[in-house]
């Protein structure tokens, strides 16, 4: 399943080039700081144990990575990869005091490790972003141990019309507000208009049953604002 937005030449890698510096500002600005909180909450859903070998995809500067290791006392080893170098970069200089992380550029429909070998794979507002959802659940599906979770935390689909009605206000807002903080209107334009055109909530479950999941559900955060998808390679 190609993404048109995503798929013009060079966009999502020239939006993140221009805000990876102020990621986590971005962050803050798109859920108004409470992606934090569903950051904590995705952990807490994984309920990772040690000695175990987690990929995040799309990793950004790593808040995944750090709540793992924390969860887990430092007794597991995270693999961080993004596509985009700058923010790999930005992450080792945030997280350079944190044992039991490795880095790599590699996109979410192309990853360069064998089957079978990982525990847990998260992506956190990340496929959205990616050229081609079905390719990127393909490679997640495959590069997880049989017993092995997938988690996705994205911007999703809000049920509740009133709600609906403030964010999606609120949003138009958003590239204003970049272009007075961050001094860049265009990187928030482009990510308000991702968030719009995803999928819905069941429409990402049936993809990932599609691509071999199993016990796929969701559970939506903040009036389904955000949706944390789960599934399990059996």
């Amino acid at each position: 399943m190609e993404q048109q937005l995503q798929n013009k030449k060079g966009l999502v890698d020239k939006v993140f080039n221009k805000v990876f510096d102020k990621y986590d500002l971005m962050n803050d600005f798109m859920s108004l700081g409470v992606h934090r909180f569903w950051k904590r909450d995705l952990i807490n859903m994984m309920a990772p144990t040690k000695n175990k070998k987690l990929i995040d995809v799309a990793c950004g500067t790593g808040d995944i990575a750090k709540l793992f290791l924390k969860k887990t006392n430092n007794g597991s080893t995270v693999f961080n990869i993004d596509p985009n170098k700058n923010m790999i970069n930005q992450g080792k200089k945030r997280l350079k005091n944190l044992k039991n992380i490795t880095w790599y550029i590699q996109s979410a429909e192309k990853l360069n490790f064998q089957d079978n070998y990982f525990d847990y794979y998260t992506i956190s507002f990340g496929l959205r972003n990616t050229k081609d959802i079905n390719k990127s659940l393909e490679e997640a599906y495959r590069v997880l141990k049989p017993g092995g979770r997938f988690l996705c935390l994205e911007f999703s689909k809000i049920n509740n019309l009133n709600l609906d009605f403030i964010y999606r206000n609120y949003s138009k807002l958003i590239p204003k507000i970049g272009k007075l903080v961050v001094g860049e209107s265009q990187p928030y334009e482009y990510l308000v208009e991702s968030i719009e055109k995803f999928l819905n909530q069941e429409e990402l479950k049936d993809s990932m049953k599609k691509v071999g999941f199993t016990k796929c559900d969701y559970r939506n955060l903040s009036g389904g604002v955000v949706a944390i998808h789960s599934g399990w390679k059996v």
